[in-house]
């Protein structure tokens, strides 16, 4: 198939900038469409490991505005599109996919296709190590659809393949993100990256949530910091800048502090601010993780947590209904079932665990 440049402009690009679309390539779909003059496009996204696709993106030309609806469920289990048996990279007709072998299925299959205004069709599923698999359809009501547009697909599978694991590894990162971001949320620490020149490339939620930005009308924001605060924090990320990664810096930023360390190569930032609220309230579900933890009581796992939220034995004791002995009591087996030797080990023990995050 000859390759033409109103391909890479109309459908290259479009698979790599699908990407960050939502739902994504809802233009290449479109742009795919006019090339071939097609009535209906659909791209059936599995994610990796699963095998059934879980998000249909679909485009409709003009004329088909008002077709009934594409339902790609009701086809697959009659075994046409998406369908498990198809091989990948292969472009298939509608007749390669019709069970001309049982008759049964054929007229369902027929009465489907027609109650969705389909009479030729071209498929072909993609699949990508780590990305999940595609299936992409073309659909005509009238005329067929030819060899070039088969020849098209072809081509645009290995593409559409590629776009799948670029678009699978975002995902994974961005899952990441999300991950490292909520555990630092409930730590109340936020980060925040700068240039060498102290303007801000970007922050978490955490940091936006502590921090105060100007509202500069270019790309990059500043922190709105006093003039001298400005500069030490200029010279600080500017000295970070290529530093060895245990390198670190601290800003005072009026009564609070900011900690700045390098940022890591390839990263386009300098430095990594960090800064930190004073510590959350425990969760109310800290005491159920700390007893499950360490095989504690109820009330054990209470006492526990007042004692670390700042807390005497005898004011946890009483807001618990213990007598003084009895948290002293109370006090004891939680030493023991926890292998601390004192309030201060007990304190540190529930702090660094796991009960501060439930």
């Amino acid at each position: 198939m000859a390759f033409l440049s109103t391909d890479q402009r109309e459908l290259y690009l479009p698979l790599m900038e699908g990407l960050l679309e939502d739902p994504p390539w809802q233009r290449f779909l479109a742009n795919l469409l006019q090339r071939t003059g097609a009535r209906r496009a659909a791209l059936a996204l599995a994610p990796p490991g699963s095998g059934e696709p879980t998000l249909t993106v679909r485009a409709d030309a003009a004329r088909a505005a008002l077709d009934p609806p594409l339902d790609l469920a009701r086809l697959a289990a009659l075994g046409l599109f998406p369908g498990s048996a198809m091989r990948t990279g292969r472009v298939y007709t509608l007749g390669e996919m019709l069970d001309f072998d049982a008759p049964t299925r054929l007229s369902a299959q027929r009465s489907a296709l027609g109650a969705m205004r389909i009479n030729h069709a071209r498929a072909v599923r993609i699949g990508s190590p780590g990305g999940g698999e595609a299936w992409l359809l073309l659909t005509r009501e009238r005329e067929d659809l030819g060899a070039a547009d088969s020849a098209l697909l072809a081509a645009l599978a290995p593409h559409l393949a590629a776009a799948l694991g670029v678009r699978a590894a975002l995902g994974r990162a961005a899952m990441r993100v999300a991950m490292a971001e909520s555990t630092l949320a409930l730590l109340s620490v936020g980060e925040v990256a700068l240039t060498a020149s102290g303007a801000v490339l970007a922050a978490d939620p955490e940091a936006e949530r502590q921090l105060t930005f100007t509202a500069d009308p270019g790309p990059l924001r500043r922190l709105q910091l006093l003039p001298e605060t400005a500069r030490a924090l200029e010279t600080a990320c500017a000295q970070l800048s290529g530093a060895p990664l245990e390198a670190r810096r601290l800003v005072l930023l009026g009564a609070r502090h900011l900690l700045l360390c390098p940022a890591p190569a390839g990263s386009g930032a300098a430095a990594i601010g960090i800064i930190r609220s004073a510590p959350p309230a425990v969760p109310a579900n800290a005491a159920a993780v700390l007893a499950a933890t360490h095989g504690l009581s109820a009330r054990e796992a209470a006492l526990a947590i007042g004692l670390a939220s700042g807390e005497t034995i005898l004011e946890a004791g009483s807001r618990l209904g213990l007598t003084p002995e009895t948290a002293r009591n109370y006090s004891k087996r939680l030493y023991a079932k926890t292998g601390t030797s004192g309030q201060a080990q007990l304190v540190a023990l529930v702090l660094t665990g796991l009960a501060p995050l439930a």
